[in-house]
Parts: C-alpha cells; structure tokens; sequence
C-alpha cells in the first residue's frame, strides 16, 4: 500500500494579510524587489508604471509539458497567448524526462486494447490517491485527460506509443492493471523545430550515440547481456539510429521529443516563447490577477493578461531555503534531477497574490546515488535480483522493489529512530557481471570519482565493505545470510519483495524462483550511497477541478490558473504509475485554457 507522509507535516499556507519578511526578501534584486513588498494597490500601481511588454489573452508561464500544453490549447480556443520561461531553452523537467505520461482510457491505450474503462480508473485513482485530493479533481483529471491526448496529437506531430508491460504501481488495488496504463512519445524527427532545436533543454541521460532509445526499451537493455530479448531490443535501437541517420533525421524520444513536439504545434499556432524570460511576479488588480511582471532583455516589464495567467513554472527542488522550511531533513538541493532553473518563483508569486499551499512537504522521490557530476535516479538497480538496501545498522528496512516514491517515504519515515539515510545498495559481482548500471556496461569497472567521492564503495569481503560504509560487520554478514535464505526459497515475507507485479517489471525473467531474488555469493561486493532523490518537488498552489488557483478560505483569485509542479499534485502523496507527473500536468494545463476559453 502506499506511505503516506505524516499528516501533521501536510502544511497549507493561508493569504497573509500582509507581506512577511521573507516574501519581502524572496523578491530581493530582481530589479522590482518593492513589488512584493507593497500593499495590492500599491504594487499593482507600480507594476502598471513599468515598461509594457504587451497585452494577451494568456500569459503562460514556463515551457514545461505544463506550460506549452496550456498554451496550446489556448491558441487553438482562439486565444493570444504568450510563453515566458526564466530558462535559456525550452523543456524544463520534461525535457529531461523519461515522459511517461499516465492518463487512463487514453486513445492510445484503447487503440492497443487495453482493457481500461472509466470506472477501472476511477476506482484506482480513488484507491491510491485516498482522501488528501478533493474527487472533483480527480473526475477533471480522469475526464480531460483523454481529450487532452486526442487534442495535442490532432495539433501537433506527438505521436504516442503504449509502454507495454510497465505496471500501474499499484497493480493489486481495486482498478489496477499489472500491464499498464503508461504510454510514452513515439519518435520524432528534431529537424522540424529548425533552429530552435538548439533551445530544447537537454536530456538528463543522453541517449547512446547511434541509437534510438524509448523508455520501455531500458528494462530490456539493462538484461542485454543474459537476455535474448535483451539483445533483440538492443539491436533494435541501434536499427532506428542507423535508418535515422541514413535519413537525414536527427531522431528524439522520451521527454526530447515530447518538448520538441508540444514545441513544435506552439510554433505552427504561431505562439511566442520567450526564452531568459523570468518572472519576478504577478500583477494583482481588484484581487484579480491581471498580468505578470516579467524580466526581459534585462530589464523588468509588464505583461497584460485579458482573460488570465497560467503558472507552469515547476516545483522548488533547486530553492535549499524553501526546502527547508517546507521538508523534513536531510533535505537540500544536491539530490534532485529536476530542472535547476526550478526554484519556487512562481509558487511565491501566487502566494503573494494571497494563494494557498498544499503538499509542500512532498516530492516525487526516488532513491538517488549521489555521483559527483550530478545524482543518478535509481531505477532497475535496486530492483533487479542480487541487490538489497541496508541502514546504518547494516538491516534491511524496505521492499526493494517497491515504487521509488514509497522506498523515500519509508526512509524519512524511519531516520528519526533508525538511521535509514543515507542507505546503502548492496550488490555482488554476479550483479555487476550481468547487469547494466547506470551506463557502465556489465563487467567493465566503475569509474574512479564514484569511489573517490564516496558514492561507491569495493570490497573482497563484506566485513570489509561493511567498514568502508560504517555499518557494523556482524550485522551486515547477517543481514546477507538471511536474503540469500529467502532468495533461494523464492519468498520474502520480510518486505514482500516479488508479491506485486509491479515488483518484476524491472527484474531478470531468467532468475527462479523469483526474478526479483537472487543470493549475493560472488565477491568482490559494491556498496552504493543511496539518497532520498527526486523529479521535482509536488506541492504548490492549491488548485480546484477547474485548475483555478484557490485562497486558504476557498475562494478563487480571479485570473490566476495552476498546472504541474507549481501546483500541489491531483496525486496527493502517492504516485499511480509511470507518468503521474507529466499526465496531470498536461492535463490541467489544456483544462485551464478550456476555461479561460469559456470552454470547460
């Protein structure tokens, strides 16, 4: 079942009557540091004697999947709308991304037979995301969503493939499909894009030169050394590169092509994104929102909204002060994979417009290995057989293979009383021979600054590596023991690793009894640093079914629309399945400009 974090941390922040010191703050040297700090009429005065940069019916903020669906849509209401994005390129986090997009009965999903109806959905949703979401919001996301799809293939060359066999996380659960509900962006040619390919925000994983990549395409090339699948797959890949490259194409999956595609219907709407555009606030006028004070060309300027302005900005995980306030520790800024222009900007500019805040205590966590170039999100390494996590007591504490968001949960949890941070991935040289890690290919080493760093750890014995990551030895030994017993015997009724499908996605078919279990006996053994990483951060301005942005009374500021990361999440404190983060964001973008538009 899901971890649920401690509702006493789940924080929602009311309208202040004035500003505090750290709003005042927070806006310091942007050029309109007063803005924050005067009272409404007094700042709107001073925000409409600034430079006008012109007037649209949408200002759309941030060109993540949020943002440019919102702006998409808008466009295609019949609506002026422009895109403005602190960044250099175009993306954001879901430029980086994987793009798992998880909406249920999507044309995609029912086009390759899946057996998903409406009340499958809403039954799961209900089931994961619990009471911390209102139902309305939950029937808006499983009501456009599917429209949403429809709407951003027939106005843009998105084309979207089913992720086969990658599990709802929660497989079990009134509604839950061991299969999938995921689907991600199908290939796409860059060339299209023209020079603005040069702006899209790069991948956080560059896909190997002369190959064609796609996420479902990961499980089956971490096996390619013991799998004929696995080699299959890989052949495949470099197959799609090969015919690319004798094209002409220069050939984009994942969350590259999803940008560059929603980047691409934004360019055939004849939609701007200003780029190194960021915002500083927003333009608040009889209590409605009715612009946004932006910086553009280095000097601060106004934007005039007619009919509103939707925040797409992204989550906070790159802000260590807003961290803190907010997340329990360790917390900072060093063990996120999210884009690093993300740090609040717009979160605070709605709660200076009298927002309220929700989940702000939540991301969407994964265990992390904090490489020294930057963090490497951990996936299939923790999952496949022959690897187990250890505390500082040298214990194990968790499935293994359960959901990352719920492996962090767990670990916040627990530290207070039972040091579960960092934790340790234990792997053996069998692993090592059979398994890609990250990039390194089965058998060849480890890179030298993985260990200098202390993120690796090799030893020839485990007492040995037991003292390298500072866990008792004896503890360790057992702890081994005891996996190797249930890993022979094909069960764990210590952590139930292996009784959910969702388990065995990321595992080796060819392990029995259980290819999530396989015993550690052939030394050297590998230590891994595990952290609590992270996509992004999940909580922001509380939104309704309408995606309108609400007071902490209830109430709606007028003109003033959420979506994404800068929004606290439709999936509350868990995470249905692959693509929870970029589906809603998509959706309740494109829903925002339906309403907007008169037409929600």
């Amino acid at each position: 079942m899901p971890t649920s974090a401690d509702p006493a941390r789940r924080t929602a922040s009311p309208a202040a009557a004035g500003p505090s010191r750290r709003q005042v703050l927070g806006a310091a040297g942007t050029g309109v540091a007063l803005v924050a700090g005067l009272p409404g009429t007094a700042a709107a005065a001073h925000a409409a004697g600034l430079p006008s940069l012109g007037t649209y019916d949408v200002v759309v903020i941030g060109s993540g999947a949020a943002g440019m669906t919102a702006a998409l849509a808008a466009a295609h209401q019949g609506l002026s709308c422009v895109v403005v994005e602190k960044a250099a390129t175009f993306g954001g986090s879901a430029a980086r991304s994987g793009a798992g997009i998880w909406i249920p009965n999507n044309p995609v999903l029912l086009a390759a037979g899946v057996p998903d109806t409406p009340a499958k959905a809403a039954a799961y949703l209900a089931a994961v995301v619990g009471p911390d979401v209102p139902a309305d919001r939950q029937r808006a996301f499983l009501d456009h969503g599917p429209a949403m799809i429809s709407f951003v293939m027939a106005h843009s060359p998105l084309r979207f493939r089913w992720m086969e066999g990658y599990s709802d996380y929660y497989p079990e659960l009134p509604g839950g499909l061991p299969n999938g509900r995921s689907i991600e962006p199908d290939q796409l040619d860059g060339n299209i894009l023209g020079a603005e390919l040069a702006h899209l925000n790069p991948p956080y994983m560059a896909v190997p030169a002369g190959m064609v990549v796609f996420s479902a395409d990961y499980k089956w090339l971490t096996l390619a050394a013991v799998s004929a699948k696995g080699v299959a797959v890989a052949a495949e890949c470099v197959a799609r590169g090969t015919k690319a490259a004798l094209l002409g194409q220069k050939p984009l999956t994942m969350g590259q092509s999803l940008a560059a595609g929603l980047r691409a219907g934004l360019l055939a709407a004849g939609v701007p994104v200003w780029l190194n555009t960021p915002l500083t606030d927003l333009c608040v006028e009889g209590g409605a929102v009715t612009g946004a004070v932006v910086t553009r060309d280095g000097t601060p300027g106004l934007l005039r909204a007619r009919r509103g302005v939707i925040v797409g900005s992204g989550g906070f995980e790159h802000n260590a002060a807003m961290r803190a306030q907010y997340q329990r520790g360790p917390i900072g800024t060093d063990w996120t994979v999210g884009a690093r222009e993300n740090t609040g900007d717009g979160i605070r500019a709605g709660e200076r417009a009298g927002a309220a805040l929700d989940l702000m205590e939540d991301a969407w966590w994964g265990p992390a290995i904090p490489l020294p170039d930057q963090p490497y999100f951990c996936l299939a390494e923790r999952t496949l057989p022959g690897g187990l996590l250890v505390n500082a007591a040298g214990a194990r504490f968790v499935n293994e293979a359960a959901p990352y968001s719920d492996v962090v949960h767990t670990m916040y949890d627990r530290n207070p009383s039972d040091p579960d941070i960092p934790a340790w991935l234990i792997v053996d040289q069998n692993y090592r021979n059979r398994y890609l890690f990250k990039d390194v290919a089965p058998v060849l080493p480890f890179p030298d600054a993985w260990y200098d760093s202390g993120a690796a750890h090799k030893a020839w014995t485990l007492d040995a590596l037991a003292g390298r990551i500072g866990v008792p030895a004896v503890a360790l030994r057992a702890t081994v023991s005891r996996f190797n017993s249930l890993a022979r015997s094909g069960e764990d009724p210590d952590f139930h690793r292996g009784d959910s499908a969702y388990d065995h996605y990321y595992t080796d078919p060819a392990v029995f009894p259980d290819s999530c279990l396989a015993a550690l006996w052939l030394p050297p053994y590998y230590a891994f640093k595990i952290v609590p990483g992270d996509l992004g951060t999940k909580g922001g301005l509380r939104t309704d079914a309408r995606a309108r942005v609400l007071r902490a009374d209830g109430s709606v500021i007028p003109g003033l629309y959420a979506a994404g990361n800068a929004s606290a999440a439709v999936m509350g404190h868990s995470y249905a399945g692959a693509g929870s983060t970029i589906g809603p964001a998509m959706t309740f973008g494109y829903v925002a400009a339906l309403d907007l538009a008169g037409g929600s």
